[in-house]
């Protein structure tokens, strides 16, 4: 770090739901002087200390190209991630792994010191939905069927062996549950719901039902609060994996409170079919592989984070999700092509 300027940091993928509130935390710490944002298109945007540049990752033929991007750095914070198409893993696998890979090789080539990268709760294999959750050290081999899942789990291997050949870099891999703010909830929506669900049914007194599934029970945070534990494994000389996630659990009779609305028990199933049968005709755009997998994916436990990192989330998991749906029933978005919504701001 510059005592005169203060630290500066790179952030791929950062108009997206995480890359914008990072940029955002980490433009508010005084020991940051300077915040490079580098995504396929550059915003309109405009946050403090930070610049822009346009980066594909997919479209990167070599790691070089990447250096000008990464001279002088203290610390890249990589979370580049391409959800579609499902249909066609093969381009996703391009951008999220390809391009991942690219990234890490410029970091050590720059003699950037540090890198986080975004892991996720997907990159675990199978585990409890009861109890206090996994830690850190349960196996990280995702759920095979389900592409994201495949793709994070690969780069947990890839990183094992960079950490090995590159003990000068120090590496930190945030595992965050299900990650939900207002200004996301438009892209959100394209993402997993896709373009012909109109964001305004999704109010309360239209959703009479909560379907009651086996293994539907799931963590969430605001995106706000996984962004501050990025900006402190930025500042403190931590490394390995963190998970993060709030309180309390999600399970249909909580999402029932919510949408003040009744839980009925469903087939699995019977809910899968109708999502495959969706998926498959092109109308929903995720897959039921990734439906196969979020239940199954273990709860955490974010021990960890508390006592190394500091950290604590400022929103309940509740909270999250309720923010998440006003978004979604208003067109909520932000100046940025990932997260445009249907409102002004």
């Amino acid at each position: 770090m510059n005592p005169t300027t203060g630290m500066r940091v790179v952030v791929t993928g950062a108009t997206g739901n995480v890359g914008t509130s990072v940029v955002r935390a980490l433009a508010d710490h005084p020991q940051i002087g300077s915040v490079l944002g580098l995504a396929r298109r550059i915003p309109e945007l405009s946050v403090p200390k930070t610049e822009w540049a346009a980066v594909d990752l997919a479209r990167l033929e070599d790691s070089r190209l990447l250096w000008p991007h990464f001279a002088g750095a203290d610390a890249v914070i990589h979370l580049a991630w391409r959800f579609q198409p499902t249909h066609d893993p093969a381009i996703t696998w391009e951008t999220n792994v390809l391009g991942s890979l690219e990234v890490f090789n410029a970091v050590a080539s720059a003699g950037v010191p540090t890198l986080i990268h975004a892991s996720s709760v997907g990159a675990y294999s199978p585990g409890p939905k009861e109890g206090p959750g996994v830690d850190e050290s349960w196996p990280t081999h995702g759920w095979p069927d389900a592409a994201y899942c495949r793709e994070k789990a690969y780069l947990e291997r890839v990183l094992d062996t960079y950490e090995r050949d590159h003990p000068q870099v120090r590496v930190v891999r945030m595992r965050p549950c299900f990650l939900f703010k207002e200004g996301a909830a438009s892209e959100q929506r394209r993402i997993f719901a896709g373009r012909f669900l109109p964001g305004p049914l999704l109010r309360p007194e239209l959703l009479p039902y909560v379907p009651d599934l086996k293994g539907l029970r799931f963590q969430a945070l605001h995106t706000d609060d996984a962004a501050e534990a990025y900006r402190l494994a930025v500042l403190r000389d931590v490394r390995g994996a963190f998970n993060l996630a709030a309180e309390p659990v999600v399970d249909a009779r909580s999402l029932g409170e919510l949408l003040d609305a009744r839980v009925v028990p469903v087939p699995r199933q019977a809910v899968r079919a109708v999502l495959a049968a969706a998926w498959g005709l092109h109308v929903a755009p995720a897959s039921p592989h990734l439906f196969d997998a979020v239940l199954r994916l273990p709860l955490l436990d974010s021990s960890r984070a508390h006592d190394e990192l500091g950290w604590r989330p400022s929103h309940t998991s509740l909270e999250a999700i309720q923010e998440f749906l006003r978004g979604v029933r208003q067109g909520s978005g932000e100046p940025t092509a990932p997260l445009a919504g249907h409102k002004a701001h």
